[in-house]
């Protein structure tokens, strides 16, 4: 057997797999059928002697195709859906193929497509070899041309919209600013008063890494135990951000960042604050920084 017949013999095989990242990529078979040939066309072309895993090569060969095509589609403001909605399991053109009914049935309903169809090229990228292929960020990074924590980034987002997380109006964000700005003037000025106001009687705050309370407990309740904590922290090193699209708070002293506090704000109140240090979670977050408060 030639190295050729043995190369053709190794796409074969991940064929299939090809396919299916190509489909959720492109949400049409044809499409992810054009792919997957040129998938092939590419390996044809390329000396792989110095490549030890050939089915990830073949992934990211094929996932970088996809992406030119989604781009290519984005400025051509195409509609795909439109006239490429998927066809039913077990359609008889396919003749009950086992492998086009995996391909149709696992976790890739027309729902789903739409809502991939509503991302941008590099998110739906990130969020469909990441979280339904597991390929490392690592490894996707480069295909979008970002950093490693970029490509996590564009996943967190992709994964929110694909479950379904509205977006919170504006006026609840300007709601939730205010609340913040008054938590965070009242702890750089030590305003015991103005910080009880703007805390629920029954707060709480978890650390995901540092002790924070009595005995090295990782959790404290109640607004005055809340307050003091927060008359002792780097308050003047904390800013205003969307975490995950809700206003929370980074605290970065001297620029480096140090830890976020994701706040959950019912009714003018701040009813809990979850202190994020871990690197690994931290990386996890959808992260900007919002402009100073006005000055009154």
């Amino acid at each position: 057997m030639s190295e050729r017949d043995v190369l053709a013999e190794e796409f074969e095989a991940n064929r299939p797999h090809l396919r299916a990242v190509a489909y959720r990529m492109l949400g049409s078979l044809s499409q992810a059928e054009d792919a997957v040939q040129e998938g092939w066309l590419r390996l044809n072309r390329s000396d792989t002697s110095g490549v030890d895993n050939l089915g990830g090569w073949l992934t990211t060969v094929v996932a970088r195709v996809c992406l030119d095509m989604l781009r290519s589609r984005r400025s051509r403001r195409e509609e795909p859906l439109d006239a490429n909605v998927p066809e039913p399991v077990a359609s008889r053109s396919h003749g009950g193929d086992p492998e086009h009914e995996a391909l149709m049935a696992d976790s890739v309903g027309l729902a789903l497509l739409v809502v991939l169809e509503t991302l941008e090229p590099a998110e739906r990228l990130a969020f469909v070899l990441h979280d339904m292929f597991a390929v490392p960020f690592e490894d996707i990074a480069p295909l979008v041309g970002r950093s490693s924590a970029a490509a996590r980034q564009l996943a967190s987002r992709a994964r929110r919209r694909v479950q379904g997380k509205p977006a919170i109006p504006e006026a609840d964000l300007e709601r939730q600013r205010k609340v913040v700005d008054a938590y965070l003037a009242a702890a750089r000025g030590g305003d015991f008063e103005a910080l009880l106001a703007v805390l629920d009687p029954d707060v709480v705050v978890r650390s995901d890494r540092r002790p924070i309370g009595p005995g090295g407990a990782t959790e404290i309740r109640g607004a005055a135990a809340v307050t003091e904590l927060a008359m002792k922290g780097r308050a003047r090193a904390a800013r205003a951000a969307l975490v995950n699209g809700a206003v929370g708070i980074v605290v970065a002293p001297g620029g480096r960042l140090l830890m976020v506090l994701d706040l959950e704000i019912v009714d003018g109140k701040i009813i809990a604050i979850d202190a994020i240090a871990d690197p690994d979670h931290v990386r996890q977050l959808d992260l900007a920084l919002l402009p100073p408060a006005q000055s009154c």
